[in-house]
């Protein structure tokens, strides 16, 4: 049973408490600019970093559950945690895009004055300062762990971090009458992280209705398994992940007259050299008797 280090997991786990106080701060520091500047725009804002920290939350929680060791009652780990956070994930962000283009359309049709921009301003800059290391954070532990859940963390803060510059952008731009920036920007904004928020719910789907994995991955199997010049053929290959652990099954025939204890060995050989290419693997290996009519060459896996 493939489990992440110590490490990774640290990993994973002070990323998504990361964004968790950095959703609660940004909440904080956006309710302040608002009550002081009464800008729909920071308002706007404040409403999405509200979302962003029951999403986070929802992520730190699932990406913990995610870790648990299997147990009794899930021999198969937990992993599909962070396929249904990233579910979750694609809501929120859809949802906030709808309220972005909402409030954009509200605003280029009739904008109030900003009281305070200096206030809202200086609060939007430290926004974007936050989130930018958030996300620069995130993209580096995705660069070591696979997560769906924390990718779409990531997507949803990229999104915010243009919102936040959106933001900042129409608050200066309203000094010189051109508050229509801001409805234009944030809709841009809302098309981007709805174009993400569907691919993140794509994977999410096909990782919990247990899609088989790349056909490339398909193809580095059968070739591994093939390599072994005691396998005459490879048959039923059957693959899938759960949150950042793949499972992979199949078949080997081998020569009927082979004795128990060498199909073994050659299996279990195998199954390691399949977990040495994807470290991330549980691999189970059933051997076969070649049928006479196959020994003489590798039947086709299905």
């Amino acid at each position: 049973m493939y489990d992440l280090d110590r490490e990774q997991s640290g990993q994973l786990k002070r990323v998504t408490t990361a964004a968790v106080v950095v959703a609660v701060t940004l909440v904080l520091a956006k309710l302040v600019a608002w009550s002081f500047t009464g800008s729909v725009a920071i308002l706007s804002s404040l409403a999405d970093s509200v979302m962003d920290a029951l999403a986070s939350s929802l992520n730190a929680v699932a990406i913990r559950t995610a870790l648990v060791p299997p147990d009794q009652e899930h021999r198969f780990g937990h992993g599909k945690a962070e396929p249904l956070a990233g579910l979750g994930q694609t809501a929120f962000i859809l949802g906030a895009s709808l309220f972005l283009v909402a409030n954009a359309v509200e605003h280029l049709v009739s904008s109030a004055p900003i009281a305070h921009p200096a206030v809202g301003q200086g609060v939007m800059l430290f926004a974007i300062v936050l989130t930018g290391g958030l996300v620069l954070y995130q993209r580096r532990v995705l660069r070591a762990v696979r997560s769906v859940a924390v990718e779409g963390d990531s997507l949803h803060y990229s999104g915010d971090l243009l919102l936040n510059v959106a933001v900042l952008g129409s608050i200066i731009a309203a000094d010189y009458g051109w508050a229509w920036v801001d409805g234009v920007a944030a809709i841009g904004v809302a098309l981007y992280m709805s174009a993400g928020a569907v691919r993140i719910g794509r994977r999410s789907l096909a990782m919990l209705m247990d899609a088989e994995l790349p056909e490339e991955d398909r193809v580095r199997i059968l070739e591994i398994a093939r390599g072994n010049a005691q396998v005459l053929g490879v048959h039923d290959l059957r693959t899938r992940r759960s949150g950042r652990q793949l499972f992979i099954q199949l078949h080997l025939e081998l020569p009927g007259e082979m004795s128990l204890s060498e199909a073994h060995a050659i299996g279990d050989h195998v199954a390691q050299e399949v977990v040495t290419a994807f470290p991330a693997a549980e691999v189970l290996v059933h051997t076969d008797p070649a049928e006479e009519e196959q020994a003489s060459g590798p039947r086709a896996a299905t």
